[in-house]
């Protein structure tokens, strides 16, 4: 079974980084699940059986977390202490946020005009900032250790995930 006082990068024997090779994690997530799934316990005592779900669950969990960038950074911050997401702590850039204002209302546009040609070019902009402040990110984390920067980062990362996922459903909608 796991170790399950380790934390999710050990888990998996990555580097506590926020980038790395995603391959290992995946490889390494897919041993665990061959060695602990739950299957493989059917005929142990119900104490194996319970610690093998578990043992998954927590897998399932770390490897979740890790796979997920927003996720993965958050998780990052948490083991520093920091709570990047903090409900009393919301502030983002007045820059940053005025320049997502415009996005969404154009949005809302392209939306109501059923645009799919500017909702793909919205949702490619939004993939490439969401590209730059994963690579701004990983220098915050890997090589400056700037992490109260990071903790802002996150934040916006956030924002534009959820972002692209509103303009994927929005694409969704005019297809249907």
């Amino acid at each position: 079974m796991i170790d399950f006082s380790q934390d999710y990068f050990t888990l998996f024997g990555l580097p506590r980084r926020f980038r790395f090779d995603g391959d290992k994690l995946d490889a390494a997530f897919r041993s665990l699940q061959r060695d602990i799934h739950p299957d493989r316990y059917a005929s142990a005592t119900e104490a194996e059986r319970r610690l093998a779900l578990q043992s998954s669950a927590r897998v399932n969990e770390a490897y979740r977390a890790l796979k997920d960038p927003v996720s993965r950074a958050q998780y990052l911050l948490s083991l520093q202490g920091i709570d990047a997401l903090r409900e009393t702590d919301t502030a983002v850039s007045p820059d940053f946020l005025q320049a997502q204002l415009e996005r969404r209302e154009s949005i809302a546009e392209a939306r109501a005009e059923g645009d799919a040609a500017r909702l793909d070019a919205l949702l490619g902009e939004a993939r490439v900032d969401i590209t730059a402040l994963e690579t701004k990110l990983a220098d915050d984390f890997d090589k400056n250790h700037a992490l109260e920067v990071a903790r802002q980062d996150v934040r916006e990362l956030r924002f534009l995930t959820k972002v692209a996922a509103d303009i994927e459903s929005a694409l969704a909608d005019i297809e249907d």
